[in-house]
């Protein structure tokens, strides 16, 4: 069986000390319910704090990591897939997800939510900002939802994977 592959963005190196706790918290919730974590691999921001707390729960993490040196990966991403592809393997990020979960907001974020709504891919967005929020919003519409806590976040990509 194929598991359930949720995609965890945020800022990189300019990822808030909130964020990086938010994002801890939700990479340990999606180990528990079983998902695999993805995340854009590097050891900064977001992207390491959801690979760690995904790794001490026990679950599956996986970066796509932009460039071509595997020595940019966090230690706690499982699988490396090296791209090649600077900013463009954002794509690859949301397509590869079943759902987005954006945890801050920065212009690389924004661009992964914006591809993952133009894909029809799900979105949840946790400490996004309240003028992100509304401008996804209205972009998204039902396909976007807003979480307060990490654990919210989990139940949104819960009902948003119909169980």
């Amino acid at each position: 069986m194929r598991r359930v592959l949720v995609g965890v963005m945020g800022p990189g190196g300019g990822a808030s000390a909130e964020d990086v706790e938010a994002a801890r918290e939700l990479g340990r919730l999606v180990a528990r319910k079983g998902w695999a974590l993805l995340t854009g691999g590097r050891a900064e921001g977001v992207m390491e704090a959801a690979s760690r707390g995904a790794s001490e729960a026990g679950g599956l993490t996986v970066g796509l990591l932009p460039g071509e040196d595997a020595s940019q990966a966090s230690e706690f991403v499982e699988v490396v897939i090296l791209t090649g592809l600077g900013q463009a393997r954002n794509n690859l990020n949301v397509l590869s997800s079943r759902v987005v979960v954006a945890c801050g907001m920065g212009a690389g974020t924004a661009a992964e939510v914006a591809l993952a709504l133009k894909a029809g891919k799900p979105v949840v967005l946790l400490r996004a900002g309240r003028e992100a929020e509304a401008f996804f919003k209205s972009l998204g519409g039902a396909g976007v939802s807003i979480a307060t806590s990490p654990a919210e976040a989990v139940e949104e990509v819960t009902r948003m994977l119909g169980g």
